[in-house]
C-alpha cells in the first residue's frame, strides 16, 4: 500500500530536516508502515573537496537510500537525490565529486547522523544483544554488530596528562589473563586501558605521557618497574587499600597456622578397650504381647507344623504366598520369640569406641575422613562406613555439646577490623582466643599498631614496627614485614600522604559491569572502547 501525501513541502522542510538548510523536500509517500521522503540538494554547486573550486557542472545523479529517526512510531527514510558535479580545474586530479551533505549523514553510510548518534548512545549504555532490543522496541531496527562498529569507531576522548595517576588490574579471564587500567585521581576519569599488567606497556605509555607527578598503584613489581622506567621523577606511592588487604592475608595465614589454639581445650583421652559386644534378648525381656505377637506366634506354630508333615521350605512359602526369607526365619526360629524384631540398634564394632569420635565431633572436627584415620591409627577395626553413618545420626540429633569453636576467618575478620566495629559477643570470643595463644595476642597487637599507622598516616614509624614483627617471628606476618621493606619508599610515602584509590575504587566495578553487558566475549579493543566512553 502506497500513499501519497500532498503537503507543503516546507512543513516537511522544517519537521524532518529542522536546522539543515542544505536539503529540500521534493515529495513524501507513506510505504508499507514506512514514510518515505523524497529529497534533493538546494545548492546549486559545490566546491571541489581537493583543489576547493566552485563548480556547477552536473556530470550525473544517483540515489542514496537514508535511515533517519523514526516518526510518530513509523520508520522513516529519505531518498536523496545526489548530484556529482564535475571539477572545471586541469590542474586538479579529480574529475568528478559528489555533492557533499555534511549535516546529514557521512559519506557512504546508510544511516543519518543524528540516527547514527543515537544507536551510539544505545551502543554505549547496553552494548550488543540488549541493546539490539532496545533499538527494535525504538524502531531503529539496528543489529548489534552495527551497535558494536558503531561504539568501535567512536574516537578516543581527548585527555590532559593526568598529574596524580592510579594504576591498578583487573581480570580479562580471571586468573588467567589480566589488563591495567590508568585512572586520574584528581578527576576520577579513567585515562586509558593497557593490555597487560607488565612493565613495559606501562613505561612505554608513561614516556608518550609526560607530566605525571604522583603513581598511586598496588605493590606489584611489574607496577613499580613500569612507573620507575617510565616516570622515573614521579613519586611511587603504595595504596592503603592494598596494603590492608595484604595485611589481612598475611593475618589470616598466621592464625591458620595456630588454629589448635581456637578450640576450647578438651582433656585428652585414649581410645577405650574393645570389649565383646553382647547381642540377643536378655533373659529378663517382657513377653512379647498384642496382635502383632499373636499373629507371629500362630505363624510360627503352622510353619513348623507343616515342616512335621515332610513339606519343604520352598513348598511351604509358595503354598502360603510368603516370601521364602519369611518362611525360613519362622522355620529356623526354636521358639516363636526369636522372630520378633529388636529395636534396639544392632551392634557394631564402633560401640567401644564411639565416645572418641563424639568428644571430636563435640569439639568441632566434622571431617569423617579425619575421623576415620584417627580411629584406624589407634588399632580400632573400624571402616569408614560404619564412622559416616555414626556422624550422621550425630549431625541429626540436637546439639548439647558447647558451641563450635570459631574459624579462621573468623578470627581473622575479628583481628583485623576497627575495635569499635566489633560487637559484644566478637569481643569476648576474641579475649578468649587471645588468652589461649600468646602468638596471637602479639600478632593483635602488631595488626593494631599498623592500623594506627595507616590511620594516623604515621608512615615514618614505619620501620620500628617492621623490625618489632620481625623480632616475634610469626608466621607469615613476618614476611609480610619483610616484603614493605623491599618497597619501603613507596610503602611510606602511601602511610604518609592522603593520596590513595578508595575514592575511585569504583572504577573496576564498573568495568565488572561492563564485562556483564557484553557477555564475557569481547575483545579486548571493545571492551577498552567501552570503558573510555562510559
Amino acid at each position: 500500500m502506497v500513499l501519497v501525501m500532498q503537503t507543503d513541502t516546507l512543513f516537511w522542510d522544517s519537521l524532518v530536516f529542522d536546522g539543515i538548510d542544505e536539503v529540500e523536500v521534493e515529495g513524501v509517500a507513506a510505504v508499507f508502515g514506512t514514510v518515505e521522503v523524497v529529497a534533493r540538494g538546494r545548492a546549486d554547486g559545490a566546491a571541489c573537496p581537493d583543489c576547493g573550486r566552485f563548480s556547477e557542472r552536473v556530470h550525473d545523479r544517483y540515489r542514496r537510500r537514508l535511515r533517519d529517526l523514526p516518526l510518530a512510531e513509523q520508520g522513516l527514510a529519505i531518498r536523496l537525490t545526489v548530484r556529482r558535479f564535475i571539477c572545471g580545474s586541469g590542474d586538479c586530479p579529480r574529475r568528478t565529486f559528489a555533492e557533499p551533505f555534511a549535516r546529514l549523514a557521512e559519506p557512504y553510510a546508510r544511516f543519518t547522523t543524528r540516527l547514527n548518534r543515537a544507536l551510539e548512545r544505545v551502543g554505549l549504555a547496553l552494548a550488543g544483544r540488549a541493546g539490539a532490543r532496545l533499538a527494535a522496541e525504538l524502531g531503529f531496527g539496528a543489529g548489534r554488530m552495527t551497535l558494536l562498529r558503531g561504539v568501535i569507531a567512536l574516537p578516543d576522548p581527548r585527555f590532559s596528562t593526568p598529574r596524580v595517576l592510579w594504576v591498578d588490574d583487573f581480570a580479562i579471564r580471571r586468573r588467567q589473563v589480566y589488563s591495567t587500567v590508568l585512572t586520574s585521581v584528581e578527576d576520577h576519569r579513567v585515562v586509558d586501558v593497557l593490555s597487560t599488567r607488565e612493565a613495559g606497556p606501562l613505561a612505554a605509555w608513561l614516556d608518550r605521557h609526560p607530566g605525571v607527578e604522583i603513581i598511586c598503584r598496588d605493590r606489584a613489581g611489574a607496577y613499580a618497574e613500569g612507573a620507575r622506567r617510565g616516570a622515573p621523577d614521579a613519586l611511587q606511592v603504595a595504596d592503603r587499600f592494598h596494603l590492608w588487604q595484604g595485611l589481612g592475608r598475611a593475618v589470616e595465614t598466621c592464625v591458620a597456622a595456630h588454629r589448635d589454639c581456637l578450640r576450647t581445650p578438651v582433656p585428652t583421652g585414649t581410645l577405650p578397650e574393645a570389649t565383646r559386644p553382647t547381642s540377643g534378648r536378655s533373659q529378663d525381656d517382657a513377653e512379647p504381647a498384642g496382635r502383632q505377637a499373636a499373629w507371629k506366634k500362630a505363624a510360627h506354630a503352622l510353619v513348623h507344623e507343616v515342616l512335621a508333615q515332610g513339606h519343604s521350605r520352598r513348598a511351604i512359602a509358595r503354598h502360603l504366598g510368603w516370601g521364602l526369607n519369611t518362611v525360613l526365619r519362622y522355620a529356623n526360629a526354636t521358639h516363636w520369640q526369636e522372630t520378633i524384631r529388636d529395636n534396639r540398634p544392632r551392634p557394631s564394632r564402633l560401640d567401644p569406641y564411639k565416645p572418641f569420635p563424639e568428644r571430636r565431633f563435640a569439639e568441632g572436627c566434622t571431617s569423617i575422613t579425619r575421623l576415620h584415620g584417627e580411629l584406624v591409627a589407634e588399632q580400632a577395626p573400624v571402616t569408614y562406613g560404619m564412622v559416616r553413618a555414626h556422624i550422621a545420626t550425630l549431625r541429626r540429633a540436637p546439639s548439647e555439646a558447647p558451641p563450635r569453636p570459631p574459624s579462621v576467618r573468623q578470627v581473622t575478620g575479628w583481628l583485623t577490623r576497627h575495635p569499635a566495629a566489633l560487637s559484644e559477643e566478637d569481643r569476648a570470643g576474641l579475649k578468649e582466643v587471645l588468652a589461649r595463644c600468646p602468638e596471637l595476642d602479639t600478632a593483635a597487637g602488631h595488626v593494631r599498631d599498623f592500623g594506627e599507622i595507616l590511620t594516623h598516616r604515621l608512615g615514618a614509624t614505619l620501620p620500628a614496627w617492621i623490625d618489632a614483627v620481625d623480632a616475634s617471628r610469626l608466621p607469615r606476618l613476618t614476611g609480610f614485614a619483610l616484603h614493605l621493606r623491599r618497597d619501603l619508599d613507596a610503602v611510606t610515602a602511601g602511610l604518609t600522604l592522603d593520596w590513595s584509590s578508595g575514592s575511585i575504587e569504583g572504577a573496576v566495578n564498573r568495568i565488572k559491569k561492563i564485562k556483564r553487558q557484553l557477555y564475557g566475549r569481547a575483545g579486548f579493543e571493545l571492551l577498552r572502547k567501552m570503558i573510555l566512553l562510559q
